[in-house]
């Protein structure tokens, strides 16, 4: 149900490898998110599922919140399923499986509750993954995501390269889900019943510690807009633009930190009729 990233391999080498830059630069959402999670979650003894979970973190946070439910994370990455494993081992109520996070979902049906933490953006058909996901819900279900708003109002990502104009074709990818009436209308026509998204201004942190220019050149050559024009780049071309990068880093530099002004939504939504 995924596109052409490759999550089961390079692509999903690299996200684990830089799992703590990941973690720190999305830990002001994250208290938005986890919180929009625990105020949607049903009562009682749930199962919960964290889709594209990464390394663990928000599937984490609501298991240890609510020690009462079954949570478990899926995700395509062994890389990343290994870490958050690792990581989580000390949590009871807390699982991890690796595969389609669809595929998992359908195994463990019925599901009260599905989460996620901007693992939702790269389904090759959005539509019929919203749809086969709510079938796996008990009715009234809910749902809980975050994806970026449009790369022109997260100003990180457009460093080295202008955003790419807005296609009426859906493409899968990281700014895929930025338009909210697009994303109202799949997840509608999925049968999921949708409150309105908010708006969330975080602080998006690349860099941090002595070097925080050199630690944040290190994080978006590899993950990022940035990373992909780079690997997209002719080989001559590459130093120029990491310069370019540093530079522009240099100059959003605090002490020893780099924020960058970003922007999320963050969806609700219930599902609509009996589990099927």
């Amino acid at each position: 149900m995924t596109s052409h990233f490759d999550w089961t391999g390079r692509v999903g080498d690299v996200w684990a490898e830089e799992w703590r830059r990941t973690d720190r630069a999305f830990a002001d959402l994250a208290r938005h998110l986890d919180a929009a999670i625990l105020a949607a979650a049903p009562a009682g003894p749930i199962a919960a599922l964290d889709l594209g979970c990464g390394g663990g973190a928000t599937s984490a946070a609501l298991a240890r919140a609510r020690p009462e439910a079954r949570v478990l994370g899926a995700d395509l990455s062994d890389a990343l399923i290994a870490i958050a494993r690792d990581r989580f081992a000390d949590v009871p109520n807390l699982g991890f499986e690796q595969g389609d996070a669809i595929a998992i979902a359908e195994d463990h049906a019925p599901l009260d509750l599905v989460v996620s933490r901007h693992g939702v953006m790269f389904f090759s058909d959005p539509v019929l993954a919203f749809e086969r996901l709510r079938r796996t819900m008990t009715p009234g279900g809910a749902l809980v995501f975050s994806c970026f708003a449009p790369a022109a109002e997260n100003p990180w990502a457009v460093l080295l390269a202008p955003a790419a104009p807005a296609t009426a074709a859906y493409v899968p990818g990281p700014f895929s889900f930025g338009d909210p009436d697009r994303v109202g209308a799949m997840l509608r026509q999925a049968g999921w019943e949708a409150a309105a998204p908010a708006r969330v201004a975080f602080a998006y942190r690349v860099g941090a510690g002595e070097d925080p220019v050199a630690d944040a050149t290190a994080f978006l050559t590899r993950i990022g807009p940035a990373a992909r024009l780079l690997h997209d780049a002719p080989p001559a071309d590459r130093p120029a633009l990491v310069e370019r990068l540093a530079d522009r880093l240099a100059a959003q530099r605090n002490a020893s930190t780099i924020d960058f002004p970003a922007v999320a939504w963050l969806w609700t939504a219930r599902a609509r009729g009996e589990l099927s």
